[in-house]
């Protein structure tokens, strides 16, 4: 596994990056092609200790967690992401195996760590609406009107469908299509 670090309002030292390689490097087994692995560390108010952790593996898929430790403690933090990926991988096994053509992931997973999986989603509700031209600006403002977490719109710039989003941790932000 490829890995890339990035720091926000705090320095590591050597031995949390070698901890997080280490720790990460157990999810190696799901893939069989090299995957990246992108790590961000940083300490919130309050001294929150973070750590967003994205995989991407060599066909594209994501893989992302977002954990803190409230105490302060980084390796415990990573920890957390780890523990999260392994389990939404272990979780979804079978249909990301499915879906992405056994090619994103080894099917093969010890029966001690099998989980009860969800064969289908209920999509419970269906909605259809024109999607209107506007700024990435209005789109939030019309997002924030409905009080809705999200919101899709035809981005007056580009001509393609976009979407605003609130994000967790505060903030907004913008996914954009490509075709």
């Amino acid at each position: 596994m490829k890995f890339t670090f990035a720091c926000k309002k705090v320095t590591l030292n050597d031995s949390i990056k070698a901890y997080a390689e280490k720790k990460i490097s157990k999810l190696d087994k799901y893939f069989p092609q090299e995957a990246d692995a992108f790590v961000t560390f940083a300490v919130e108010k309050k001294n929150r200790c973070v750590v967003e952790l994205t995989i991407r593996a060599a066909n594209g898929t994501l893989f992302r967690a977002q954990e803190e430790d409230p105490d302060g403690d980084m390796r415990g933090a990573i920890d957390a992401a780890v523990s999260f990926i392994d389990r939404r991988i272990r979780k979804n096994k079978t249909r990301l195996a499915k879906n992405l053509r056994s090619e994103a992931l080894v099917s093969e997973v010890p029966a001690e760590f099998d989980v009860a999986e969800d064969t289908e989603f209920d999509v419970v509700r269906t909605k259809r609406f024109a999607v209107k031209p506007m700024t990435a600006d209005e789109a939030i403002l019309q997002m924030n009107l409905l009080d809705h977490s999200f919101y899709v719109f035809r981005n007056v710039d580009t001509d393609e469908i976009d979407v605003v989003y609130r994000r967790n941790n505060g903030g907004y932000g913008v996914i954009e299509t490509e075709q």
